[in-house]
């Protein structure tokens, strides 16, 4: 099965939208905020159809992550989800987990190589990563905008930033709305999350994987 290139895209712009602009860092505590990225790797995976959830029939109980057998070039970012989800398959909690574990440092690693980002030590163990190239995470946040403000059907990383974010409780950290912008957003992100936007413009099987594959990684973000 060849669908093209593996690339990080949603996890990348995941942590791109995270990042403060006045100190450089992440938004989100750290826990979410791995959790958060580990679950943009697996959508990765499954946008790229390397990873579904498992259905009637696969000898697992539905719902567990399985790997899909592949062919094509990977992401550095993302090999290690596959390989991990190709030795046995995982729910969704446990899968999350254990790619969450070193997620970050391979993203904002990753994200230094292309040029997006530069690392800043803050002494022993912490880092900051300002941007060295903005077009890309703009790119990124006006497509969000429009998907939740203007109702347009959203890219399928789009989609899954809103959802990975919504089931989380994270898009704090991108918005700042009073009540009755919250109230708005929130409506339409559920909508979102729901995969309803498979229905707004024609897909292919990557795009529908993907949108299962989010439903089953919601209840675990929660």
């Amino acid at each position: 099965m060849l669908y093209g290139p593996c690339m990080a895209r949603i996890a990348e712009d995941l942590f791109l939208l995270l990042l403060d602009n006045a100190t450089a860092q992440p938004a989100l505590d750290r826990r979410r905020r791995e959790r958060v990225l580990a679950a943009g790797v697996l959508l990765d995976l499954a946008h790229a159809c390397r990873v579904r959830p498992a259905v009637p029939g696969d000898g697992v109980e539905p719902g567990t992550l399985i790997a899909l057998r592949a062919e094509g070039p990977i992401d550095p970012v993302l090999a290690p989800a596959w390989a991990l989800l190709q030795q046995r398959p995982l729910n969704p909690s446990r899968a999350l987990a254990k790619i969450a574990r070193d997620v970050q440092d391979r993203v904002a690693t990753h994200l230094e190589q292309l040029g997006q980002i530069r690392r800043v030590p803050l002494g022993r163990r912490h880092h900051a990563w300002p941007l060295t190239d903005r077009d890309r995470v703009a790119a990124a946040r006006a497509q969000l905008l429009s998907a939740l403000f203007d109702g347009r059907p959203p890219t399928p990383p789009t989609a899954a930033i809103v959802t990975v974010l919504h089931a989380a409780d994270g898009l704090g950290a991108l918005l700042s709305l009073n009540d009755r912008g919250w109230r708005w957003v929130h409506a339409r992100a559920s909508e979102i999350a729901s995969g309803s936007w498979v229905d707004e413009y024609p897909t292919a099987l990557p795009e529908v994987n993907l949108a299962v594959t989010a439903s089953a990684l919601r209840s675990a973000l929660a």
